[in-house]
């Protein structure tokens, strides 16, 4: 269960949301309110996003199709954290099996987790192989700027074997339209923009992380990333189920958050391996 966000007062300063982060007229161009359904899965304030926010807001479904899945041979365990789970006891999710984790590092260009050397050099430091990821905003700022952003505040990659290539969180808008106001050609626009960016600075081709609901209604399902851009698909059921974009397989799946987000890599560490040493 993910933990409740601080007040909001709190939240702005307990996450380093300064007046400056943020342009004074953002409250007027942009909605900075969560919605209902963002509300119902603990995101009271703007910067509060994480990856599958929106499956969190929905009613709860049993788990026991789960069961044994994390145990499929030639398939490795990973979690993704953000600031609602404070400091990670990464020891306990070594000894669970975890060998890979990707932390929150910013949403937007206004939000920077507080928790994310707790979270990023803990991951790494147990023997984890750990990457960082964006939740975007496409409504609120340029791509551009939003990749650079994430490449200044803990989104970069070394080839050191142990970092992974950075991963753009794009799905639900949990502060208002579902596409965040743009069409689907304008979305794909987008997209390609922030990941052209991010190879630009990083040399990496940025992973996907997606709803495949999401990308077929907000991009029409495009095909432009599915042989550069390795997917990270969102579904909790017992199987990744018909994958978006014309993606031939899937990288990652996220297929539960209890006790925590899990995760799948489709292959076992040798690959999670490769993929970080790029």
């Amino acid at each position: 269960m993910k933990k409740p966000l601080p007040t909001i007062c709190a939240a702005v300063a307990a996450l380093g949301l300064a007046a400056t982060a943020a342009p004074a007229h953002a409250a007027t161009r942009h909605n900075t309110l969560p919605t209902k359904a963002a509300r119902l899965a603990g995101i009271t304030a703007l910067g509060g996003g994480y990856a599958g926010w929106k499956q969190h807001a929905e009613p709860s479904r049993s788990t026991s199709l789960l069961v044994g899945v994390t145990a499929a041979t030639r398939r490795t365990l990973g979690v993704d954290v953000s600031a609602y789970q404070g400091n990670v006891n990464w020891s306990a999710q070594w000894k669970n099996g975890v060998r890979w984790a990707y932390t929150k590092a910013t949403e937007g260009t206004y939000y920077k987790n507080a928790y994310f050397n707790q979270q990023y050099n803990g991951a790494y430091n147990v023997g984890m192989i750990r990457g960082a990821y964006h939740f975007a905003n496409p409504a609120y700022s340029s791509p551009v700027s939003q990749a650079d952003y994430f490449v200044a505040h803990g989104g970069g990659w070394s080839k050191d074997g142990k970092t992974l290539p950075g991963m753009l969180d794009i799905e639900y808008n949990p502060y208002g339209a579902t596409c965040f106001g743009k069409t689907k050609s304008q979305m794909v626009s987008w997209i390609r923009s922030f990941l052209n960016e991010y190879k630009r600075k990083t040399g990496r081709d940025a992973v996907i992380y997606t709803t495949t609901g999401w990308w077929q209604q907000c991009t029409g399902n495009s095909t432009a990333f599915n042989s550069t851009n390795p997917l990270w698909v969102a579904r909790y059921s017992s199987s990744a189920g018909t994958l978006p974009g014309g993606w031939p397989y899937y990288t990652m799946w996220q297929f539960t958050d209890s006790p925590i987000d899990q995760d799948l890599f489709n292959g076992d560490i040798s690959r999670v391996r490769a993929l970080a040493t790029g």
